[in-house]
């Protein structure tokens, strides 16, 4: 038996209001309704490296490198030596007394060229772990938005599954009431029932989703607030950006593999230097007690030197040309995967904005076909089954399409990390690191310099030039 027109009005347009809900009014992640609550991405790109626990190992590293290049810069290749012995007759039983102290000090030799190599490794690897730190700061910066996203991502469909279950629940309750007075079967209050226990199973675990997603913010930013991506809505921009060979040449992971390349042959050219020990060469004492002997003290000079061996030369030297070997192995394999990555890259903004439109349109033409079928349906020419699932497809498709939203955002903000142009996101951080001329801004909006047309690669130290890629208004926008 059907409903009547009245009733059935009144329960599918409730349903219709708390479908709509969550797809249009359910705040995301990190847009609270305060403006104080509001992270911008640069910011919380701040807040994660400052408390980057990889930050701190990486500094400890230069600084170690430091210290040997430093300490390499001594006279001598080593520490002294300090000699000593002492002889008497005593224990043969002559006890005529002959008693010798003998003392020397000595210290080894650089041995040509060593000492200047020795420091040129120590500053490479000084160099090498700036250069780590720039990726680490990259790295975090992408595991970063990909935690925003999780977390946004999972907060709309928490959200949209409470709503739904929320509804689910009164139309089951409404149907049940229908079905006593005998308005309705009890084949459509098995379909109510079903379809509540199937949001609420959906509901809880978009609950779990969303509570793992912000664990993981938490880890990396200490904080549950959800960074803001939404202001990223220029793909043009940051798809001129991945210029290939500009992005790749001052891409931190090819330029600390440069780094290690660099520290690896200077650490050939100290293995040939160390061709052999290091001499050692001192002064002595000798003070004598004989018997009738007038000469009783005595000084002079040593030298020991250990002549070459391939027993100690093979060794450094096999040690060495497998580090430069393994060097420049792991050098052209990062270039490839940057050069992998940013047609990815390229190809997921593409994909992205090309998604968002079809996701857009397929929202917007099933939310018109759930209006017609509902009208049908109040004409008595449909099933509620049918209007449902029309309603019910609608939904999905709203949530496919915010879900697109959210990808489109994040692939924009993945581009300018890949192309460094982030606010806050130094390609070479260095610990140490000289104030720039021009500070770099920290919100959306940045002054576009007068070359921004113009290809640059930068040198290690320099800072990035960075023309405007993020628009001002904080809507979602989205290609029209």
């Amino acid at each position: 038996m059907k409903l009547s027109a009245r009733r059935s009005l009144v329960l599918l347009t409730a349903l219709n209001t708390l479908l709509l809900a969550p797809a249009h009014a359910a705040p995301l992640a990190g847009q609270d309704e305060t403006a104080g609550q509001r992270l911008s991405f640069p910011d919380a790109l701040a807040m994660a490296w400052a408390q980057d626990p990889r930050r701190s190992e990486l500094g400890t590293n230069r600084y170690s490198a430091e210290s040997r290049a430093r300490a390499a810069g001594s006279w001598f290749a080593g520490g002294p030596s300090l000699s000593g012995s002492y002889f008497d007759d005593h224990a043969i039983g002559s006890n005529i007394g002959y008693t010798t102290y003998e003392g020397g000090i000595s210290v080894p030799l650089w041995l040509p060229g060593q000492g200047s190599a020795t420091r040129k490794v120590a500053k490479a690897e000084a160099e090498a772990a700036t250069e780590r730190s720039s990726e680490e700061h990259m790295a975090l910066a992408v595991r970063l938005l990909d935690a925003t996203a999780a977390a946004m991502l999972a907060h709309k469909r928490m959200a949209s599954t409470q709503a739904l279950a929320s509804a689910a629940a009164r139309l089951s309750a409404h149907v049940a009431r229908a079905a006593t007075t005998g308005e309705m079967t009890l084949a459509d209050q098995q379909m109510a029932e079903a379809a509540q226990a199937s949001a609420q199973t959906d509901a809880t675990m978009a609950r779990e989703e969303a509570q793992t997603a912000a664990a993981g913010l938490v880890a990396l930013l200490g904080s549950p607030i959800v960074p803001d991506i939404l202001a990223f809505t220029a793909p043009q921009s940051a798809e001129e950006k991945l210029v290939a060979h500009t992005v790749e040449e001052n891409d931190p992971r090819v330029r600390a593999a440069q780094k290690e390349t660099a520290a690896a042959n200077a650490d050939m050219v100290l293995a040939r230097r160390s061709f052999m020990p290091n001499p050692q060469v001192g002064v002595g004492a000798i003070h004598e007690a004989q018997y009738g002997s007038p000469w009783d003290t005595r000084v002079g000079v040593n030298f020991t030197m250990a002549l070459p061996s391939a027993v100690h030369n093979a060794p450094l030297l096999a040690a060495a040309r497998n580090r430069v070997a393994a060097a420049e192995t792991q050098e052209t394999l990062t270039r490839r995967m940057v050069r992998q990555e940013i047609a990815q890259i390229r190809a997921r903004l593409t994909s992205a904005s090309s998604t968002l439109k079809s996701a857009r349109t397929a929202a917007q033409q099933l939310e018109s076909r759930a209006d017609l079928m509902e009208r049908s349906w109040k004409l008595q020419e449909t099933s509620l089954d049918d209007a449902l699932r029309a309603r019910q497809a609608a939904y999905a498709a709203d949530l496919v399409r915010d879900r697109a939203e959210i990808l489109w955002h994040t692939a924009i903000a993945r581009a300018l990390i890949a192309a460094g142009a982030i606010p806050g996101l130094e390609q070479a951080p260095a610990l140490a690191r000289r104030p720039s001329a021009r500070p770099a801004s920290s919100g959306a909006e940045m002054e576009i310099p007068e070359d921004a047309g113009t290809p640059h690669t930068r040198r290690p130290g320099e800072p990035l030039r960075i023309p405007e890629l993020v628009s001002s208004p904080r809507s979602s926008g989205g290609p029209e």
